[in-house]
């Protein structure tokens, strides 16, 4: 039992809501909780039986804990999240994808106005439609909608320097605006239709299709009562297909299934009417946590960060504690009324069987290839003759072209496979073109510095894409900053350079070791090895190709990134930019008559 003095410390708790932190004997932050009674909830850690293993492993290295009282639950909630996001306790459930959803734009302040994935903040004027779960379902959307309305989608640096119609036009997937080959009131009209069609608001336009198509035929424009007959098909076939008639406003469902001490939570969007997609995450438990208390801890961190769209309607298959506080935390962060239910009828219920249906299913799946995944690790303890199995492992390798940017690449695998955010990447500057054991030292002496300052966790393996002499190298890398827990194993190639003959380099004793070709160990590290690999060569062919493209408008006194930003927007490229002349530079905000002047010198200069 821990040595923490729970009696007393409950005595004297308070009653009142707020949050709770849990320390080990380290001082390493355990756990963050919220509460509205505080004693009460404490105090049910605490409790002589009922407790989960999992729950009392945590209870057992609990060496302190503070409080801090809020004055309502919404505050509460709001800190603890704050808590969770700054310090990812350990013991708490993380949610580790943070990215922002993409949209489709509609540039509608454009004489003839363009389609567009956009990701970020919603700066420039136009019409946003989404979110989206992912880039894939915006550009899924986009392919529709450049078959059916023929709005165009290309670069407007592009768009503007065409002097006859592209391949798109060739195959009847743009109008050619372009070139002139579509009057501004006619492509007005299919960008109506875009926008009626992303609004949700398809009935409309069904209606509007079919008495344009009768309107053509009886003035005999076949040509184009047939254009408006294909579109009313393919919406039609849409309306079909997605099987949502009746439902409305916009919502995201989340169904979340626990099985084997995993969870999968599956997140449906829906947006005016339209299933704009899904998305799944596996968040991590370290207790022993039902449904309802995944999505307790899972919906403040999936809404509550800064660029993550609300909805209106918030579905749930289980009912979270303090679900009330929560919406009106959302209700806050949304600036407008936010609700959450498990409790729906007709359409939406059926939407949240699938929702559940789909998020079981996942699971399982995920489920069999963890326990692929664990019989390779179990077989790599085995291996290396390791007392415990291993929770985190780190792979290096090294990229060049004739040591021309070098770059390191640091990849990290757990128990669940590859862990994808905390790859690193480390441009390796300062050494000799083609010493590799040099730039092995410096990615692997700024990798660790980091982690000896409390940055990120330590692995339990360290693999090194090398031999005798890189693992030589990483060992006294180690050493020097006494991190000499790790263990360093070097996958060193054979002669033959083929996948199942390496020899793997301990790096402590310095012996060989060869693993069968069947060996699930030996599968394990060629995968993390490969995904090193592969993470280094991207990194580095990225590199080199900047290093050879240098924009026309760097080096251009008084003319910063900034101002290069505004450049480009402004004329859409750097050719757009050379085209113009000093009176059209000096329309940009903070370009003077002299700057633009200098500005068309010297690219004009260049280019003579």
């Amino acid at each position: 039992m821990s040595e923490f003095d729970a009696t007393s410390f409950l005595k004297r708790l308070t009653t009142r809501p707020g949050v709770y932190q849990m320390y080990d004997a380290q001082g390493k932050l355990l756990y963050v909780g919220k509460a509205r009674n505080l004693r009460n909830r404490v105090s049910s850690y605490f409790r002589a039986s009922g407790l989960t293993d999992k729950t009392m492993a945590l209870v057992a290295r609990i060496n302190d804990i503070q409080v801090t009282v809020t004055s309502t639950e919404v505050d509460a909630l709001l800190l603890e999240h704050n808590l969770i996001k700054s310090h990812r306790p350990p013991y708490n459930i993380l949610l580790r994808d943070d990215k922002s959803y993409p949209y489709i734009f509609l540039s509608t302040e454009d004489e003839f106005p363009r389609l567009s994935l956009h990701r970020g903040s919603k700066r420039r004027r136009g019409k946003y439609f989404g979110p989206y779960p992912s880039a894939s379902a915006v550009r899924e959307s986009l392919h529709f909608l450049q078959k059916v309305f023929r709005v165009r989608q290309c670069e407007d640096s592009f768009f503007r320097n065409r002097s006859r119609p592209c391949l798109q036009y060739q195959i009847g997937r743009c109008t050619a605006p372009c070139v002139g080959l579509v009057s501004a009131e006619e492509y007005a009209e299919q960008v109506e239709h875009t926008r009626l069609f992303l609004g949700g608001k398809s009935q409309e336009l069904m209606v509007r299709l079919a008495d344009d198509m009768e309107q053509a035929a009886a003035e005999l424009a076949f040509e184009k009562a047939a254009l408006y007959r294909d579109q009313l098909g393919q919406l039609q076939h849409v309306q079909a297909s997605q099987g949502i008639e009746g439902a409305s406003g916009e919502l995201d469902i989340l169904a979340a299934a626990v099985d084997s001490g995993r969870a999968c939570v599956q997140v449906l969007f829906i947006r005016n009417a339209q299933v704009l997609g899904s998305k799944t995450y596996y968040p991590p438990l370290k207790l022993d946590e039902s449904s309802a208390e995944v999505l307790a801890a899972f919906l403040p961190q999936f809404y509550l960060a800064a660029a993550r769209p609300i909805p209106a309607d918030i579905i749930v298959n289980a009912m979270p504690e303090g679900s009330a506080s929560l919406a009106e935390a959302l209700s806050l962060q949304a600036g407008r009324k936010v609700s959450i239910r498990s409790k729906v009828r007709d359409t939406r219920a059926r939407w949240l069987q699938l929702a559940l249906q789909t998020a079981e299913t996942n699971l399982q799946s995920h489920l069999a290839g963890r326990q692929s995944t664990l019989e390779r690790l179990r077989d790599l303890q085995q291996v290396l003759a390791l007392e415990q199995l291993p929770q985190r492992m780190e792979c290096f390798d090294i990229s060049h072209s004739s040591g021309e940017a070098t770059v390191a690449s640091c990849v990290v695998f757990d128990e669940s496979g590859p862990r994808k955010s905390d790859y690193r990447r480390f441009n390796i500057e300062g050494v000799t073109a083609g010493d590799d054991y040099a730039a092995m030292q410096q990615a692997l002496e700024r990798r660790y510095k980091r982690l000896q300052a409390g940055e990120g966790a330590l692995p339990d393996i360290l693999f090194i894409d090398g031999g005798k002499g890189q693992v030589s190298q990483a060992m006294g890398v180690l050493e020097s900053m006494q991190l000499t827990s790790v263990e360093v194993v070097g996958i060193a190639k054979g002669v033959t350079r083929k996948a199942g003959f390496e020899t793997l380099v301990r790096g402590r004793s310095g012996a060989e070791q060869r693993l069968r070709g069947d060996s699930p160990a030996l599968h394990l590290i060629q995968y993390i090895r490969d995904e090193a690999h592969r993470f280094a060569i991207t990194g580095h062919r990225a590199r080199r190709a900047k290093s050879r493209q240098r924009s026309s408008l760097e080096g251009i006194p008084g003319v910063g990134a900034k101002r290069r930003r505004e450049l480009l927007r402004h004329f859409g490229s750097a050719q757009g930019v050379g085209n113009a002349n000093v009176e059209e530079l000096r329309k940009i905000s903070g370009i003077s008559a002299t700057l633009a002047q200098q500005i068309y010198d010297h690219l004009h200069t260049s280019d003579g």
